[in-house]
């Protein structure tokens, strides 16, 4: 995938207050008793658990702190519970592969000088094929992962992109927070613990975005995507 430049901070704003409104409408309905909460039974926190699967966590923990290795695993589970609450067809392997793999970027062994999103994507489609894993497959994952901080564009792709980007959103900064009870949301947090997620996360953003101020993440940081953070719906 080409380098996909920095967005305007208009289209941002605009994304931005599109989905503040979205989760209002979402908000006057679960309090209307329109809309019920989604609900994660035991099932829904079971892992895909393939060779394939094994292989992508194995090496995300091996050259991932904590703290992101947990974030995707949340992603994921966030994610595929969005995906059955809103009548997705999706495929559960490559969900769990985007998600556990959406920000290898971020880390030493696998940056480089373009978005973070594009350089994890790269990785994660490499390692995939050299898995044995199909192009058609990796090429799914590939898209997921660039895309995943992309607001408009993500939903408009593939299922698989369009949960990891729901997944990712709402652990990093509460996306459809408003369609999960606490209690659930304390439940997921529970098995895979956010090992200090806001601090390790935004200090590591705020490098990126300092690193490469035409980059995607900059234009976030830029519009205080670093409070949104620090404010989501979790203790820590």
């Amino acid at each position: 995938m080409r380098r996909l430049g920095r967005e305007s901070r208009w289209s941002l704003v605009a994304q931005f207050g599109q989905m503040a409104a979205q989760q209002l409408v979402h908000t006057l309905g679960r309090q209307l008793g329109l809309r019920k909460p989604i609900g994660l039974d035991p099932e829904a926190l079971v892992l895909p658990d393939s060779a394939l699967c094994r292989k992508a966590v194995g090496f995300v923990a091996e050259v991932s702190p904590a703290y992101l290795l947990n974030h995707g695993i949340r992603s994921f589970v966030f994610g595929s519970a969005i995906g059955r609450y809103d009548g997705f067809e999706f495929d559960p392997e490559l969900l769990f592969l985007a998600c556990v793999m959406h920000d290898l970027g971020l880390v030493p062994q696998c940056e480089g000088p373009e978005d973070f999103e594009i350089e994890g994507a790269r990785t994660a489609r490499r390692s995939l094929i050299g898995w044995g894993t199909e192009v058609d497959r990796a090429d799914i994952v590939h898209e997921a992962i660039a895309l995943h901080a992309r607001i408009g564009r993500a939903q408009r792709k593939s299922p698989e992109a369009a949960l990891t980007h729901l997944g990712a959103g709402m652990d990093v900064i509460g996306v459809r927070k408003e369609d999960f009870d606490r209690a659930e949301v304390e439940r997921v947090v529970e098995h895979w613990p956010r090992e200090g997620f806001k601090r390790c996360f935004s200090q590591r953003l705020s490098a990126e975005a300092r690193m490469k101020p035409d980059s995607n993440i900059a234009g976030h940081v830029g519009l205080g995507f670093i409070r949104k953070i620090e404010t989501a719906p979790f203790a820590e």
